[in-house]
């Protein structure tokens, strides 16, 4: 079974090879020699595997990593390259940043004899059967943390329950789960009502992001006394939507609108049509020197130090059945926060938004753009919206603390060295 499914994996990654190198070359092709299980520094060993997906997954990672004990070594792996970026950013001096390899033997194999680590936790959930099966041989124990079931994969999941339940859920020693859903979703599917907490959201719990005095001040400049407009993390076929819903609120004489795509390489696309619309553009990465209408974040970790200063967040991925972002990293700063119907992968963050009106909630783009004019003809109320979307942020506080007590059995197996980890 298992030369089985490492062939279909196998096949399925030629498959996807030319899409991948023609959509994202430069980044697999940088990043194949980790994928595999090769690692260029120094691996931590006998320590904490933190496993993240991408961006979201790796503030989850973050929030933990910042509350267990320094002398614990840590490797946080990653699977998409914003995500290894981000990770980098917050935890390089605190833990061995890596790629998680494929999933197949040798890839795992070559990783785990690399850092030698003592148990892994997965950030709401991102399982490898194969990865999974390695590390019960090896007698690791496994957490899920932040865990979650989303409406779109608890009928697939469902569908396969005895597969499901042997090759994955039945090597997981513990989860903590964002909500009752989730946890109910998981006994369905086989899980032993002992091993599922209920743990809250880590995601509300994030670190506020450091300060960046220098992007500010330049953003400040190209702005030249404008409000300041953020659309965060946007996905194919929304930029568009976005930039009519600015001209609609009053384009560049009213404010400066930052536009910030979710995947890298979409830069030069998303380029293209923001300067067809607005000539007077400019990318972040160019050194801009002009007072322009629409400003490209072509650059990496800057995008939740932007949100501080923001007078209104747009959430990207939410125009399009993408299944939304995350809307904290902006709403924590009190910054009014508007976003599209789509927020599937965020159902009950978006719940409690939508409870506490701490939001505003658009259509199309032409919904969006009445919000930003709004905004911008009512700042008072805009900040007060915001307010309530700060306020609710810091009620939800509180999985860190459950979620420590949920890993306690499983960081008592650890054997801390008496220095800190090697990075």
């Amino acid at each position: 079974m298992w030369w089985l499914y490492q062939t279909l994996y196998l096949l399925a990654l030629l498959g996807a090879g030319p899409v991948l190198l023609a959509r994202r070359g430069r980044h697999y092709l940088t990043t194949l020699a980790g994928r595999l299980g090769a690692f260029d520094g120094e691996p931590v060993r006998r320590g904490l595997w933190i496993h993240a997906v991408s961006v979201g997954e790796t503030g989850v990672a973050t929030t933990l990593a910042r509350a267990l004990p320094a002398a614990l070594p840590l490797v946080v792996t990653t699977i998409t390259p914003t995500g290894q970026e981000r990770a980098r950013a917050a935890l390089g001096g605190r833990a061995a940043v890596a790629y998680h390899p494929f999933d197949l033997a040798f890839a795992v194999r070559r990783f785990l004899g690399r850092f030698e680590p003592g148990a892994l936790v997965l950030c709401e959930g991102d399982l490898w059967p194969l990865a999974l099966r390695e590390a019960r041989r090896r007698g690791l124990p496994v957490a899920v943390v932040n865990g979650r079931i989303s409406d779109r994969a608890y009928p697939r999941l469902a569908r396969f329950r005895p597969l499901v339940a042997r090759l994955l859920l039945e090597r997981i020693d513990r989860f903590g789960v964002q909500t009752e859903r989730d946890r109910e979703r998981l006994i369905a599917l086989g899980v032993a009502p002992e091993r599922v907490v209920v743990t809250g959201n880590l995601k509300f719990e994030a670190p506020e992001p450091p300060a960046r005095p220098e992007l500010e001040a330049r953003v400040a400049e190209l702005a030249a006394g404008r409000p300041l407009l953020v659309a965060g993390s946007t996905m194919p076929g929304e930029e568009g939507a976005v930039l009519d819903a600015f001209a609609a609120a009053g384009g560049g004489e009213r404010a400066l609108l930052v536009v910030a795509p979710r995947h890298p390489e979409r830069f030069d696309e998303v380029w293209d049509l923001v300067r067809r619309r607005f000539p007077g553009a400019v990318r972040r990465s160019s050194s801009p020197l002009a007072a322009p209408p629409v400003l490209l974040l072509d650059t990496l970790g800057e995008l939740a130090a932007l949100y501080r200063r923001a007078q209104g967040a747009f959430v990207g991925g939410t125009l399009v059945a993408t299944g939304g972002h995350n809307p904290i990293e902006a709403a924590r700063f009190g910054v009014p926060v508007a976003a599209g119907p789509s927020m599937e992968n965020f159902r009950e963050i978006a719940e409690a938004f939508d409870g506490a009106d701490a939001w505003r909630r658009a259509r199309d783009a032409a919904g969006l753009g009445r919000l930003l004019r709004d905004w911008l003809d009512e700042p008072a109320a805009a900040a007060a919206l915001g307010r309530r979307g700060a306020d609710l942020v810091a009620a939800h506080r509180g999985a860190l603390g459950r979620t420590l007590a949920l890993l306690e059995p499983l960081l008592a197996r650890l054997e801390a060295p008496s220095g800190g980890p090697r990075a």
